[in-house]
């Protein structure tokens, strides 16, 4: 007695096949990074507290100090002020505050870590009107003195995300990319970097308002601003002046807060998105 042979079975016609196949659906769009509420909700708001700010101005009776110190362009020159002040410090914290960061988590400038957060936690920790006093004394009323003060007061935040994102990044994935062969460099920029760029632009916008709020302290050194504003209101007892050096400041730093929200979310590699 002979064993039976496998079973063959006729091939089913393609069409067939092609029936029982689960219909192949075309990928669709990649969901939005910015969301509609995101782009509009806080702008809208912003207006309508500068539109609100405006109409209780026009029903006010101002008298000849406060038009005085309202005139010739003098809100608008403090605003544009105020603004390079915070471009130019947050400009000089990136380029301090990264590099400073990546350097510390090297093997060879791991040990100088404690003493340079030190030093950081020293320039945040000494008040802000202090500093500015002990730079004014020592480089003389000017931009420069203010510049440097906001400069030291915002470095923490930026060098110490930068740490934090590039040590929470997994080991194994930083060996894998030297198995491959990349380099030191390529290593740190196409693998380290992007993982720790949540977290680093995470300091940077905590920086961007810190300075802006930094800022209107320059008035005390020279170095202008809506500090100047602010501090006439109060010294010559005019509402008008402080309420509108106040309103523009808030609306300030809430605008940058809000624009640094949106480059967080555009510049996150899209692997990182939750």
């Amino acid at each position: 007695m002979t064993a039976p042979g496998p079973v063959r079975t006729a091939p089913r016609p393609a069409d067939e096949e092609e029936a029982e196949a689960p219909p192949r659906t075309s990928p669709g769009p990649p969901p939005r990074r910015v969301g509609p509420l995101k782009l509009t909700v806080l702008p809208a708001v912003l207006v309508a507290v500068l539109l609100a700010t405006w109409l209780w101005f026009r029903q006010t009776d101002l008298d000849a100090l406060t038009r005085n110190a309202l005139s010739d362009g003098q809100v608008s020159k403090a605003l544009w002020q105020h603004i390079q002040l915070t471009v130019i410090s947050t400009f000089f914290v990136l380029v301090i505050a990264i590099p400073l960061g990546i350097l510390l988590t090297r093997p060879a400038f791991r040990r100088a870590t404690p003493v340079a957060m030190a030093f950081a936690n020293m320039g945040q920790a000494t008040p802000a009107i202090g500093l500015l006093a002990l730079l004014v004394i020592w480089l003389g009323i000017g931009r420069r003195a203010a510049l440097i003060g906001i400069i030291a007061y915002a470095v923490l935040p930026v060098v110490s995300n930068t740490i934090a994102g590039l040590k929470a990044n997994d080991p194994t994935l930083l060996e894998a990319a030297r198995g491959i062969g990349m380099s030191p460099t390529g290593v740190l920029t196409r693998v380290e970097l992007p993982l720790a760029v949540p977290l680093i632009l995470a300091g940077v916008r905590t920086a961007l308002v810190l300075n802006v709020g930094t800022a209107t302290l320059a008035v005390f050194g020279g170095g202008g601003g809506l500090g100047v504003l602010i501090t006439t209101g109060i010294t010559n007892q005019r509402m008008p002046v402080l309420v509108l050096g106040s309103v523009l400041t808030v609306v300030l730093a809430l605008l940058v807060d809000w624009l640094a929200s949106l480059a967080e979310v555009l510049l996150r590699p899209r692997g990182l998105q939750p």
